[in-house]
Order: structure tokens, then C-alpha cells, then sequence
């Protein structure tokens, strides 16, 4: 069981992933918040028959799977809908990070989650890693991953907590505005996760 849990974030585009895929290629153990969310809402799920229910079967895709895109664009657009939804699924999606974490067999573990601070989950971590770039950054990377334009990234990146405020209430923090690609990831940020791996293994 891990003792100790460092939650990881940061904002659209910041290559929280590439970061995480470094850490767990070290043998930590990574609870990742968007998979518990995508598996919290399968098909035949309790939250998927309870958002059916709420927003309506054209909600669900003919197999079965849930259509984010179509609930993306309602609760985007809908404050009381995103509530909603949020009262339902957070709650569950919080039991099940819980569980994992007690579960991480590694000397510590990362719970990584693009809304850590948003959905108020600061009570579950010990330590706060932030993974920053700039807004430019956010925007020509998603731009690149994504069928979004930059409008609609804007207005995600509106939508999360300001840069300020992530960075204000982090413990450590590392800067992504490298270009990584998956054949050419910069040799400084590896170094930067191996310095704070050697860190949070005598924190541990």
C-alpha cells in the first residue's frame, strides 16, 4: 500500500500524460481520474441508466457506450445540467480514487486529474505536482491532438482554474513548454522526473 500520494494536474495540453507515462515507466503506480470516469459510466451502469434517464436514450450510442460528445456540448452550454451531472457522478468517481490509491502497491503513488483542484480533491493527496505550460502552448497542442478549434479551446481552458491559481498551490511544479513528440521527448523533463522520483522516494 502506498503511504504516500502526489496528485498531479495541470491545464488542457500540458502533457499531464507524457509526464505520467514517465513516472509509471519507474514502477509507480498512476490512478487516473479520466479511466475511473470513462468506466464509472459503461454500458449497464448504474450512472449510465441514471444519465438516460435524465437527458434522454439519444444519450446513449447504439452499442451502448455513452455519447460524450453530445453530453459535452449540453452541459458546456447548461450551469444547471453540469450540476447535475456532477452531483452524480463525483461522488462516485471520488469512492473509487480512494479505493485505488489505498490499493497502489508502489512506495508511493499519482493520482493524476485534469480538475484536482476543481473537483476538490486536494484532501485525498500529500503533495501537489503541477505539470505548466503557457496558454500558447495549451492551444497549439491541442490543436494538434484534437478536433477542436481554438475557440472551443479557449473556452475549456476559461473553465478550468487559472495558471495562477494552479501554480499558487502547487509543491512542485514542472515546465512542459518543451516540444515533446512521441519519437522526441525532451531529455530535461525526463531529468525533471527523475529528480522529483528520487525526491518523493525519500519523502515516501
Amino acid at each position: 500500500m502506498s503511504e504516500f500520494i502526489i496528485g498531479l494536474t495541470g491545464g488542457i495540453g500540458s502533457g499531464k500524460s507524457t509526464v505520467t507515462a514517465m513516472f509509471e515507466a519507474l514502477g509507480i503506480d498512476i490512478i487516473d481520474a479520466d479511466i475511473i470516469a470513462r468506466t464509472v459510466v459503461q454500458p449497464n451502469s448504474a450512472a449510465l441508466h441514471a444519465i438516460a434517464e435524465h437527458f434522454g436514450d439519444s444519450y446513449i450510442n447504439a452499442d451502448g457506450q455513452l455519447n460524450r460528445a453530445l453530453l459535452r456540448t449540453r452541459i458546456f452550454s447548461n450551469t444547471n445540467d453540469k450540476e447535475w451531472l456532477n452531483n452524480l457522478l463525483h461522488p462516485i468517481i471520488r469512492a473509487e480514487l480512494v479505493q485505488q490509491t489505498a490499493a497502489a502497491n508502489s512506495p508511493y503513488c499519482i493520482l493524476v486529474a485534469p480538475l484536482l483542484i476543481e473537483n476538490n480533491l486536494m484532501s485525498l493527496i500529500d503533495r501537489l505536482l503541477v505539470v505548466d505550460v503557457s496558454e500558447a502552448t495549451q492551444i497549439k497542442r491541442t490543436l494538434l491532438r484534437d478536433t477542436s478549434n481554438t475557440d472551443e479551446i479557449k473556452a475549456i481552458i476559461a473553465s478550468q482554474t487559472s495558471r495562477e491559481h494552479r501554480l499558487s498551490l502547487a509543491d512542485d511544479i514542472i515546465c512542459n513548454d518543451v516540444n515533446n513528440t512521441e519519437n522526441n521527448v525532451s531529455n530535461l523533463l525526463l531529468d525533471n522526473v527523475h529528480q522529483l522520483h528520487r525526491k518523493y522516494l525519500s519523502l515516501a
